[in-house]
């Protein structure tokens, strides 16, 4: 049996990340195990499709597309599953580099034909080069990365993160695409959970559906110097809690906080029991992170709040739509517009 071929979605929205995005692209050109294709999603800039259309204009490949729904990173993603032609479409944040192999771990969970997706560790590259004292790495999912918690080696899982992902292709025909009207937008606050909700979507539309997290497909995720802050991590956290409310709006609470309980219960004591101690044995940062898991779960669980409040009062809303409604509207740099 033939090997499953891969295409590579990263979704990107701002000329700020330009040398980012061109190692983005560079990491997947240079795997052991050969992406099909690499597809630049642009959400809503025109100045940086068409940029990103000269850079890879004489680039085997390499296809640039404009973002054929509405403005964030779930239509992006939609419009990338549209145009892609692999059997597996795998996720890449537009600020993090592939390890050489990452590609060949992913590829080698489908032999199973009951997996439908696969998801791989993430690892920060903090901008100031060390890891800020007071940031407890069970709060990593903070900055797009893996955290402290999570199973390691090859191992099934309720979700796997988007920024370093990859799904069959027929679990979007099964379960359609990213739910829009949650996740990044680009403005509004940092939202997140979009992944998670598709998994939970998944599983329910193909009960028989594995997923996994193999944490041997590595990326490296730059983290800039502003979200080093704590000004960041309160507000990250608050908008996980909104997520993690539309998410059980959608799915209910018991499927949408399954893994959230665990987390809540076994790993953050676990967390602050370290950083106490650390703190008594006159630890740099000890007291400093027992305080940020205490905080962070305080600030989720407001958000969550809120979000459920706003909920009830139908405030928020997401919806999902078939990914083959946006193959109509793909529009490549110098084609039809379809606003």
């Amino acid at each position: 049996m033939s090997e499953p071929r891969v295409s590579v979605v990263i979704c990107v929205y701002t000329e700020d990340r330009w040398e980012d995005i061109l190692a983005a692209v560079a990491s997947v050109r240079a795997q052991s195990r050969p992406a099909l294709e690499t597809l630049l999603v642009v959400d809503h800039n025109e100045a940086l499709l068409d940029r990103l259309a000269k850079e890879y204009k004489e680039s085997d490949g390499v296809r640039v597309l404009a973002n054929a729904g509405p403005r964030g990173l779930s239509a992006g993603r939609n419009t990338g599953i549209a145009a892609s032609s692999g059997e597996i479409v795998a996720f890449l944040d537009d600020d993090a580099v592939a390890e050489r192999h990452w590609l060949r771990y992913f590829a080698d969970g489908y032999a199973d034909p009951r997996v439908m997706a696969v998801g791989g560790r993430t690892v920060p590259v903090w901008a100031s080069g060390r890891r800020p004292a007071w940031f407890p790495e069970e709060f990593d999912w903070v900055v797009g990365c893996a955290y402290r918690g999570l199973p390691r080696g090859r191992a099934r899982v309720r979700n796997v993160l988007g920024g370093n992902a990859s799904f069959r292709r027929t679990a979007f025909d099964a379960a359609g695409g990213f739910a829009t009207g949650i996740g990044r937008d680009g403005d509004k606050r940092p939202l997140g959970c979009e992944e998670t909700e598709l998994c939970i979507r998944l599983t329910r539309a193909r009960p028989d559906a594995v997923l996994l997290l193999d944490d041997r497909a590595v990326i490296h995720h730059r983290v800039p110097e502003a979200r080093e802050h704590f000004r960041y991590f309160r507000t990250r956290t608050f908008a996980e809690g909104l997520s993690k409310a539309l998410v059980a709006q959608s799915v209910g609470a018991d499927k949408g906080l399954e893994s959230e309980r665990r987390y809540a219960t076994r790993v953050l004591p676990a967390g602050m029991a370290r950083g106490l101690r650390d703190a008594l044995l006159a630890r740099p940062g000890g007291a400093g992170r027992a305080g940020a898991i205490v905080a962070g779960v305080l600030t989720a669980a407001g958000g969550y709040a809120v979000g459920s409040v706003r909920a009830r009062r139908g405030g928020t809303a997401f919806s999902v739509a078939p990914v083959g409604e946006f193959e109509g509207r793909l529009r490549e740099p110098g084609g039809p517009r379809h606003d």
